[in-house]
């Protein structure tokens, strides 16, 4: 089910999204310090598009309809474009494209490179996400796709480390992402899998 529409409306939602932030920073409408509200919403934005991809397989298995799993790519693309969008704008409004400062900050801030690790984690996703790297790469492909779970990880500490005073608001997405992996643990997916067979069972009824 490949749901074009919906897909759409997805795409053009989340295309909005960082032009409506930009928007409200040329209006000076982000506060005193434009620029870094953009890079820590623009990393907020993809870890939420990363935890909004995981969560479509457990809904699919939930409700029993195949259409979730249309979205599941196109959130992780998301995710990643975010991702980028996010280091640039940390690399222009923060470092003033100063790449040089780029490497120094690698090196003396350790979520910097937690960071970078987490980029390089959902490059390689994003680059063998088509149906070309499904066929090269056969069994393997699922085992690759499998680092999305410690690349959450790995951007949940990022986050831990960058917004230290607003604990709370890390939290909520750390709860997220722990209820969303414990929906892959096996016996999990089984009953979620039995209530999707169930609910099939009742609308044919």
């Amino acid at each position: 089910m490949r749901c074009p529409w919906w897909r759409l409306l997805l795409f053009l939602a989340a295309a909005s999204v960082p032009c409506y932030w930009v928007y409200l920073g040329a209006i000076a409408a982000l506060g005193p310090d434009p620029g870094k509200v953009l890079v820590d919403n623009l990393g907020q934005g993809a870890l939420v598009m990363l935890l909004c991809s995981l969560a479509m397989t457990p809904l699919q298995r939930l409700t029993g309809w195949s259409g979730w799993i249309a979205f599941r790519r196109q959130l992780g693309l998301w995710s990643f474009a975010y991702a980028v969008l996010h280091v640039s704008a940390y690399l222009y409004f923060l470092l003033g494209l100063d790449f040089t400062g780029f490497t120094a900050e690698l090196v003396e801030r350790p979520y910097i490179a937690v960071g970078a690790i987490a980029l390089l984690g959902l490059s390689a996703l994003a680059a063998t996400s088509n149906r070309g790297s499904m066929r090269k790469l056969g069994k393997r492909w699922k085992k690759l796709h499998r680092i999305v779970y410690p690349i959450v990880l790995i951007v949940l500490l990022h986050m831990l480390w960058v917004v230290r005073a607003d604990a709370g608001r890390w939290a909520l997405y750390a709860t997220v992402a722990a209820v969303l992996l414990l929906a892959r643990l096996p016996s999990v997916e089984r009953k979620l899998a039995g209530r999707g067979r169930a609910k099939r069972v009742r609308s044919i009824d």
